[in-house]
């Protein structure tokens, strides 16, 4: 990103990197201020805090004890967090690590069967019925649930996206996880209608594979040893220095 200087206030530059940090640390809320007017808010929010700080100089608030006893506390805290980043840098995982985790813990990355279907949902067996003929005379899927479905998932075709067992209500899971990829099946009653049922993908049993959960395990492993080496760094740090609890 090119750091573009955006103001000058008494010779101090802002620059495209202080906005773009001020809008990090607004989170969602910089949403609001995407459009050129917002932009041009927070140029004038970073001018109005800068003019504080030039003036704050003038006045020489640095020399007030106020000020001295905020900055030390400041000062400190920045300084204990320093110490324990620097400590925990020393974490880190090797490839060869993460795979022996993996090897040894595989059991942790199972992962169930899995079926995306679509399905049409109404609210007799007679309309049921009657919108599997029109499937069944040529109508696309997609286009009946357009048309018939009382379900959101009518907007989308019916879809309702991918789900193992136990997400769904049972009648409707002994059809679908019994059903064959591009197969429509129907009517399905439920507590909530009848449904008429096509399934769209289905993935077996298994393990996820390495290069799947790799950086979720080096993260764990990171996690693990920074945790060691922090509970370590602390007794040392206890036996080094005298500690009254009272």
């Amino acid at each position: 990103m090119e750091n573009k200087v955006l103001a000058v206030v008494e010779g101090r530059e802002i620059t495209e990197q202080d906005l773009h940090l001020l809008m990090q640390g607004l989170g969602q809320r910089a949403m609001q201020f995407s459009s050129e007017e917002g932009r041009k808010q927070l140029i004038n929010e970073l001018v109005t805090q800068e003019l504080f700080l030039v003036d704050s100089k003038d006045k020489n608030y640095e020399a007030d004890k106020e000020y001295q006893d905020e900055l030390k506390k400041v000062t400190e805290n920045f300084t204990k967090q320093y110490a324990i980043a620097k400590l925990l840098k020393a974490a880190t995982v090797e490839e060869d690590e993460a795979v022996k985790f993996y090897d040894e813990h595989k059991s942790m990355y199972k992962v169930n069967e899995t079926v995306r279907a679509s399905h049409i949902l109404v609210d007799s067996e007679e309309k049921a019925k009657a919108v599997m003929g029109e499937i069944e005379g040529g109508k696309s899927f997609e286009e009946a649930a357009q048309e018939h479905s009382s379900c959101p998932s009518s907007a989308k075709g019916g879809d309702l996206g991918s789900f193992d067992q136990g997400k769904m209500v049972p009648e409707f899971e002994e059809a679908v996880f019994s059903m064959n990829i591009d197969e429509v099946r129907g009517p399905v009653q439920t507590q909530f209608g009848y449904h008429i049922i096509k399934v769209t993908d289905k993935k077996p049993a298994g393990e996820k594979t390495y290069d799947e959960v790799k950086e979720q395990i080096k993260g764990q492993l990171v996690a693990m040893k920074q945790n060691k080496l922090y509970l370590e760094e602390s007794e040392r740090l206890r036996s080094e220095y005298k500690v009254e609890i009272k």
